[in-house]
């Protein structure tokens, strides 16, 4: 007979995983092939922060607002996200399951003096033991092999009281056209091949694997790219990229 055992079967993505691995030395690089997520990075992190200082009753002014928080960041690659919250007082535990990537998380956070838990691992071998006031996946959904069961896990993960935020991209004519062709064959801002259309994500389609994980999406925005300015904000355009967060429901 066979044995048991309790461990989910894995929604981590191997191919996903060594084309992310191969960019482990430039997640840091400001000009390089993450520049985008550098654009990008400021705009999540306030969204983030005072979306968290709402839910929590916080001073989002403050210079710790997230102070005694435990933050899940899941897909942290190199600690783009991890380090902002870290620096905001929270409690950061990044995972990814690139050992190259959480090699690189650890060795910019030893420069920067932050103390950031970073494990090589998936949601699935967090096990049942850990529980966190906010659990980010952001730009994950997208590059997982099973995005309900993926949720599934995220939201076993979150406390009672907690709240989830997922940012990700429409599937739409609109967003293959500025994230696919625009951004990786015409632009160049991101390696061909770093996102698959197919696994785009409609808002009703992430609603409704959240809802079967027992939450509901309680805000949501789009986030626009302006090329005459050169710079990302928060948008009621949500046929691209956009956020959400999410919080259990009765």
């Amino acid at each position: 007979m066979p044995m048991q055992t309790n461990v989910s079967p894995s929604t981590v993505d191997p191919a996903e995983v060594a084309r992310f691995s191969k960019l482990s030395d430039e997640w840091w690089d400001p000009n390089g092939k993450m520049a985008p997520l550098h654009k990008i990075n400021p705009l999540r992190i306030g969204w983030i922060r005072d979306a968290a200082c709402r839910k929590f009753n916080r001073n989002p002014r403050s210079l710790a607002s997230l102070e005694g928080l435990r933050i899940l960041d899941i897909g942290c690659g190199a600690g783009l996200l991890s380090e902002p919250l870290a620096r905001l007082g929270a409690q950061v535990i990044g995972i990814d399951p690139s050992e190259s990537n959480i090699a690189a998380a650890k060795m910019h956070a030893a420069r920067s003096s932050l103390l950031i838990d970073y494990r090589a691992t998936s949601v699935e071998e967090m096990g049942n033991l850990e529980r966190f006031d906010l659990v980010l996946a952001m730009e994950v959904v997208e590059h997982v092999t099973d995005v309900g069961l993926f949720l599934e896990r995220c939201a076993a993960l979150m406390k009672p009281s907690g709240m989830m935020v997922v940012s990700t991209l429409n599937r739409t004519v609109k967003s293959f056209a500025l994230a696919i062709v625009g951004a990786e064959y015409v632009l160049r801002w991101l390696p061909r091949g770093t996102h698959q259309w197919s696994r785009f994500i409609t808002p009703a389609e992430l609603a409704q694997h959240l809802h079967k994980s027992r939450l509901e999406v309680t805000e949501q925005t789009g986030v626009v790219y302006t090329p005459f300015a050169d710079r990302w904000s928060l948008s009621s355009d949500m046929d691209v990229n956009y956020m959400v967060t999410a919080e259990a429901y009765s």
